[in-house]
């Protein structure tokens, strides 16, 4: 194995490492001191910045601290640092040779009020300085929080022009399986779950009546009397990617900055480039992420810059969806 390669698994394992801990440090919380996991510390351009939030930051920096190869300079970014931050410390930005990209808890709100699991996800990418796009991650990898009733959770992660790895851990054993996801082979969304991002009430009704066209366009509107597609909101970028890689989900489609552009409104509210730095790890298993549009998705690994994206479980719904999906948001303008 090339010495490139075998230095990006070890990469692989030390972010797998890193978000175990993540996920063992709010397991802990949760028993202490659950109740204030829905306090707000503060307001940044990224995000809303929660009790739970300022927990997995304190873990991830005392993990890099211990953990981090020296011989591996990197920048960290991610929400809710103040200033620039790299390890070893004191490392200047300009002197490291990687960038990674975290959101330490994608599905905040959902965590916190227990609702579903949310998603720790991570990215590494060569360092480019500002020029470091989400196409030059090189390691992805996504791990689950769960809720406090869950038995087990799932860990996802791969590097570019390899194979999906996927575990399973028993939380009352600790015991680690490995096993194989599979999103679905559909090659349409006819009696499935498929969705356009509308969690939100701003642009809502752009959205859903974007959707409704869609699939009029698609022929399965009122097909046989209807509830031939099935709706389901997932409030984290992560969740929905683990819902295509794992069969659940059939399409996705995140256009909130354009829809609320629209509307006239800030994009606060839209994915950012940390929500969707794991869609290394469902084109790894035969999926697709791209722009609307179509074609790769672009944009600084930063945690202010507004994406949108689509999602599908295999490419030959991609080539059947993307057309439609082009000319519906084409009359919607």
């Amino acid at each position: 194995m090339k010495l490139e390669t075998l230095m990006l698994q070890r990469a692989r394992r030390l972010l797998c490492a890193l978000q175990d801990e993540i996920r063992e440090t709010l397991a802990a919380a949760r028993q202490r001191q659950g109740r204030r996991f829905a306090e707000v510390a503060a307001e940044t351009a990224a995000d809303t910045i929660f009790f739970v939030d300022r927990l997995s930051e304190a873990a991830i920096m005392g993990w890099m601290e211990r953990h981090w190869p020296r011989a591996w300079p990197v920048e960290l970014v991610m929400e809710g640092l103040e200033e620039a931050a790299t390890f070893p410390r004191g490392t200047p930005v300009s002197g490291t040779a990687w960038k990674l990209i975290l959101d330490p808890i994608d599905g905040t709100r959902c965590l916190m009020y227990d609702k579903r699991s949310a998603w720790s996800l991570a990215g590494l990418a060569p360092q480019r300085g500002a020029r470091t796009d989400l196409r030059d991650i090189v390691v992805a990898v996504m791990t689950e929080l769960p809720t406090a009733k869950a038995g087990a959770a799932d860990q996802f992660s791969a590097v570019r022009g390899g194979p999906l790895r996927a575990t399973r851990t028993d939380l009352t054993t600790g015991v680690v399986k490995k096993w194989i996801p599979r999103p679905s082979a559909a090659t349409d969304c006819d009696h499935g779950f498929a969705s356009v991002v509308k969690f939100f009430p701003e642009a809502k009704a752009r959205a859903a009546a974007l959707e409704e066209a869609l699939w009029r366009e698609l022929g399965l509107h009122g097909k046989a009397g209807g509830a031939r597609v099935f709706d389901d909101q997932y409030l984290s970028t992560g969740g929905q990617l683990y819902e295509l890689l794992v069969g659940h989900d059939r399409f996705i489609a995140d256009l909130r900055p354009e829809l609320l552009e629209r509307e006239g409104m800030a994009a606060a509210l839209c994915c950012h480039p940390y929500d969707i730095c794991t869609a290394l790890l469902l084109e790894a298993a035969g999926g697709v992420v791209e722009r609307p549009e179509g074609g790769a998705v672009r944009a600084p690994l930063d945690t202010t810059t507004p994406v949108a994206w689509v999602g599908y479980a295999n490419r030959a719904l991609a080539a059947r969806m993307r057309p439609v999906l082009r000319r519906v948001l084409r009359a919607g303008r």
